[in-house]
């Protein structure tokens, strides 16, 4: 009795509590009885989980109330999240929607500038904030505009220095009016724009290397596009899925959320795009598998798809999928399946579309051309592709290249006689060692984190 005695009153946690793992993914999905069951499950109490009795005693409802709220759909009614994240401790930063202690009476107009000029380290913000003044007041629909300044903003610095500022703006900007009383600009689906920045704050962790809460902000997003009516959303969604999948050795689910995303095309408009990101995804999926001919088939769809023209003017909330996005995709599944020189004709062609501006997908494609360089026995050529990546993404955030970089030093190793690569290996080197304590967002183990 004196074990549970102590748990009378709800407890009082370390500050630290709040950045465990299970936690953080519980709080981006905007699901309270996720984060309920995390907070019961955290190390902090002892090897034993809080039983349900118990938080449910504090939250004033029963054991059985509060089974149902873990494992069921999302809490919206703010008359119950409110006092339960303040039952909870929960600290206010970390939630999806305002306490009526933090809110602020609304601005007559949409802070449109202070929501587009996201605070990033003082290295970045001169590369960032040109094209985010530019995009200021381009559209009459804020949430777009912001949307498009943090695309332009994201190609250059990456997701490790966005991350933040996206989440706050869903917080402080679109959740709201979602969850209060807030009334959203006429026209504007603001479901619809959940979803979208939702999807994009999934890409930013998935860049910053924290795939599982990539897969609870891609899940949210998915749901919120459906609530909001736009099927090419969802359908971009699934195929944000699938290339998730794909990154965690699932082709097989790959495949599966691939075709899930041409169904959800099934009753709207052409989206031919889309439509050929759906097929680059599922022919990533079949080269896994090593299935030639249906991976040829599949990528042979999505250049058919491509050469179409649009009926009707595609969501503005879907990401551009051109030809520098399927010779990416193509160039993947030709390494994939051993097909090296069709594989670094593919990446080089990946260069030639893709502006200075985007330097993220640069330094994929030219990531992806070393590796096929090497598997061709052209380690010095590779090496200077290399050095050309590394000069380039000083100011970039983003852990996959710094994951492809500390995969480039093995691939290297064996070519440590050739001159070329004995001096470009601890250059090399330093590069990975100091990129990866110097971007985290979140914790300190943002690095390392896989």
């Amino acid at each position: 009795m004196k074990a549970r005695d102590r748990f009378i009153t709800p407890l009082t946690v370390p500050a630290d509590f709040w950045s465990s793992e299970p936690l953080r993914a519980a709080l981006v999905s905007w699901h309270m009885g996720q984060v309920v069951r995390a907070y019961r499950h955290h190390p902090h109490h002892g090897p034993r989980a809080l039983p349900q009795d118990i938080v449910a005693r504090w939250l004033n409802i029963t054991q059985t109330q509060l089974s149902r709220i873990e494992s069921g759909p999302p809490v919206t009614d703010l008359d119950r999240l409110i006092p339960w994240a303040r039952t909870l401790g929960i600290p206010s930063c970390l939630l999806w929607f305002k306490l009526p202690e933090d809110r602020q009476p609304p601005a007559t107009s949409p802070p449109i500038r202070q929501a587009t000029a996201p605070s990033l380290p003082a290295a970045v913000q001169q590369a960032v904030l040109n094209p985010l003044a530019s995009l200021a007041l381009s559209s009459d629909d804020p949430n777009m505009t912001t949307l498009h300044a943090f695309r332009a903003a994201d190609r250059q610095v990456g997701g490790g220095h966005l991350y933040p500022t996206v989440t706050s703006y869903l917080q402080t900007t679109l959740a709201p009016q979602l969850f209060g009383s807030h009334t959203p600009q006429r026209g504007v689906n603001v479901f619809t724009a959940a979803g979208g920045f939702t999807e994009m704050a999934g890409w930013m962790a998935h860049d910053a290397g924290h795939d599982r809460i990539a897969r609870q902000h891609f899940g949210r997003s998915l749901h919120l596009a459906q609530m909001g009516g736009d099927p090419q959303l969802s359908a971009h969604i699934y195929a944000s899925m699938s290339h998730l999948s794909l990154h965690q050795d699932e082709p097989e689910d790959a495949i599966a959320l691939a075709q899930q995303g041409h169904t959800a095309l099934a009753d709207a408009p052409p989206a031919p795009a889309l439509s050929a990101r759906l097929y680059a995804m599922a022919a990533r999926g079949l080269a896994a598998l090593t299935d030639h001919a249906a991976c040829t088939d599949a990528l042979t769809d999505a250049e058919k798809a491509l050469e179409r023209s649009p009926s009707d003017v595609p969501s503005p909330w879907v990401s551009p999928f051109d030809a520098g996005s399927l010779a990416s995709e193509t160039a993947r599944c030709m390494r994939q399946l051993g097909h090296l020189t069709e594989a670094e004709r593919q990446a080089r062609r990946i260069i030639e579309l893709r502006a200075d501006s985007h330097i993220r997908s640069r330094a994929f494609a030219k990531l992806l051309l070393v590796t096929v360089l090497i598997a061709q026995g052209q380690p010095e050529e590779a090496c200077t592709q290399a050095r050309e990546v590394v000069d380039a993404i000083q100011g970039l955030s983003s852990h996959l290249v710094t994951q492809q970089l500390d995969e480039l030093q093995a691939l290297l190793r064996p070519y440590r006689a050739n001159v070329t690569v004995a001096d470009f290996l601890p250059c090399l080197e330093d590069v990975v060692r100091s990129r990866r304590g110097l971007y985290s967002w979140l914790s300190s183990d943002a690095a390392t984190a896989r």
